[in-house]
């Protein structure tokens, strides 16, 4: 057993949606999560940017006796994850990427004929092609089709979610894009987008979405129990969250991802993404 924290990161809130799945998966894990608010969004920077920030923030989480990190942005997942295992080579590193990819294996394999699948994300996620990577080199008969979308985390960041302003920007980057490939299931290739299943189902109630959270807490549990690290039970149980920016916007995402789980015990505080230096 290990009762050492779980560390999370994520360029801002987006990661966030994750917890709650941890927490009833995994009850008795305590959450380290760092969301740099302050310099997201990361999807329409530089490779060598979005790494040198990953590592600030992972070194800060390593720092704090972390058990196993979590990448729970899948912008970093697609640039880093390779450049962070070699970084960390004792310390369990899971991403949002393979876990997801895993799951559509899965489910394509289980099918007599497979169906249409897109992939949303950020420029630097779609442009890594990481996705469509996976799953073809498993199952080169699965049709892969990616869209970017890089004004969904800012809109998402900035609380502009039940408004038509983020309707008209979700037909904008979708309507011809499902249209066009006759799209069936579509894989929330962003951690912010769970903010947005409400839209899509409205818009295209036709769709399956796929949101990857389930798959990567279920790879945790089940690294963490290979490995003997689950925790023992916790009493008054607390996860720590950290921001490189508290704007007010930022406590009205936290109330939306917690809005179901009142029982969960979240204490937020500031810290500078120049102290991470």
């Amino acid at each position: 057993m290990d009762n050492r924290p779980i560390g999370f990161f994520d360029s801002g809130v987006g990661g966030l949606t994750c917890i709650p799945t941890l927490q009833k998966l995994l009850p008795n894990e305590r959450v380290i999560y760092y969301g740099d608010t302050a310099r997201t969004p990361y999807g329409s920077k530089a490779i060598d940017t979005i790494k040198k920030f990953s590592f600030q923030i992972a070194d800060y989480l390593v720092s704090r006796d972390i058990k196993m990190l979590v990448i729970a942005c899948n912008t970093i997942s697609a640039t880093c994850i390779d450049d962070l295992r070699k970084r960390y080579p004792d310390l369990p590193i899971v991403g949002v990427i393979e876990p997801m990819a895993e799951r559509i294996i899965r489910d394509q394999r289980g099918r007599m004929e497979h169906v249409p699948i897109g992939v949303i994300g950020t420029k630097a996620t779609i442009g890594s092609g990481v996705y469509t990577e996976l799953v073809k080199g498993q199952d080169a008969d699965t049709q892969m089709y990616s869209r970017a979308c890089p004004l969904f985390v800012p809109l998402i960041e900035e609380g502009i979610i039940d408004d038509e302003i983020m309707d008209l920007t979700i037909k904008h980057y979708l309507d011809d894009f499902i249209k066009e490939h006759e799209i069936q299931k579509l894989v929330l290739g962003c951690t912010h987008y769970p903010f947005i299943k409400k839209n899509l189902r409205r818009l295209y109630p036709q769709l399956e979405l796929l949101n990857p959270s389930a798959e990567v807490i279920g790879e945790v549990k089940r690294i963490l129990a290979k490995k003997d690290m689950l925790a023992d039970e916790h009493m008054n149980l607390e996860h720590q969250c950290y921001a490189s920016d508290l704007s007010e916007n930022f406590q009205n995402m936290i109330d939306m991802v917690f809005e179901d789980d009142q029982d969960v015990k979240v204490k937020f505080k500031k810290f500078s993404a120049e102290a991470l230096d």
